[in-house]
């Protein structure tokens, strides 16, 4: 006895696909990879220029082409970009400006919106309105009553001036985004903790600063470039050489007759691009997940 297969149904087989519907989807991916090899070439490009450069010698600055490759490949640029223009010591001076603010507006800003959002009285929203307003205020026009202020309270010749500036400054897009992130949070989170005992100090140090701690690294992110790339509050309130920030002591890199040095200020400058571009690498990830944490709630 021999088994029979019998062939199913035509209308049951899968129809084959269109090759109008493949050459679309085809063209699409092609477009999308283009359009994403052509993003990669304009952001590398000009960081491979910049440290291209930085290997390059006055002259050739001066008389070959601004794409030709340097004739011969020494730190020589670094160094004097190191010791001569003080690189070590405006970086220094950036990190002395930019770790107590970001700390401070970390701190403040986390606590804030977690009691704008989470903790229940009267009157915070109109608060919360009062930090929007702050957000519309433009830098430029504080600098000079607070240059004024810091002058007569001796605080000039000091950090102090861009530590306060830099937090006052970055606390109210802080505060709006933190309240923003507090809000995708599960209440019943808090009113378990509360039930547990715990008191409002608890709830946040232990509940709230960790659920958030993804969008704490993406908050301290932006404002620790918005700290370290500023030129303005820097330039407004250093009133030494010895307490210039980085962004300040770029200015720095001339040589005799008011030349300006391009082979240390590119080293310079790739010194602190490189820096920048390493520490974004590392917590990328994180940067990415506290953009999307405040997007769905619970």
């Amino acid at each position: 006895m021999t088994d029979t297969m019998t062939a199913p149904p035509r209308e049951l087989l899968p129809s084959p696909r269109p090759r109008t519907v493949r050459g679309r989807a085809h063209a699409r991916r092609m477009t999308r990879n283009l359009l994403v090899a052509l993003l990669v070439v304009v952001e590398v490009t000009p960081l491979l220029w910049l440290v291209l450069s930085s290997f390059k010698t006055q002259s050739e600055f001066v008389n070959d082409p601004a794409w030709s490759l340097p004739g011969k490949w020494d730190l020589q640029n670094y160094a004097d970009a190191w010791t001569s223009g003080n690189v070590g010591l405006y970086i220094r001076n950036s990190l002395l400006a930019t770790v107590p603010s970001l700390a401070l507006i970390i701190v403040l800003g986390t606590a804030a919106g977690f009691a704008l959002e989470v903790m229940i009285w009267r009157g915070r929203h109109q608060v919360l309105l009062v930090f929007l307003l702050g957000i519309m205020v433009p830098s430029q026009m504080i600098l000079l009553p607070l240059f004024r202020v810091y002058f007569q309270s001796g605080l000039s010749g000091t950090m102090w001036p861009l530590i306060i500036t830099y937090t006052a400054v970055g606390l109210p897009l802080t505060v709006f985004m933190m309240a923003t992130y507090f809000r995708a949070v599960p209440r019943e989170m808090f009113e378990a903790a509360t039930l547990d005992g715990a008191s409002i100090l608890t709830s946040f140090w232990r509940i709230g600063f960790p659920v958030v701690r993804n969008a704490v690294f993406t908050v301290a992110l932006v404002q620790f470039f918005f700290i370290w790339n500023d030129l303005l509050v820097s330039l407004t309130f250093t009133t030494d050489d010895s307490l210039r920030t980085v962004q300040v002591g770029l200015l720095n890199f001339t040589g005799q007759y008011g030349e300006t040095a391009y082979g240390p200020l590119f080293a310079a400058i790739s010194i602190n691009v490189v820096g920048a571009l390493v520490l974004y690498l590392l917590i990328n990830q994180r940067i990415i997940k506290g953009l999307t944490a405040g997007a769905v709630k619970g």
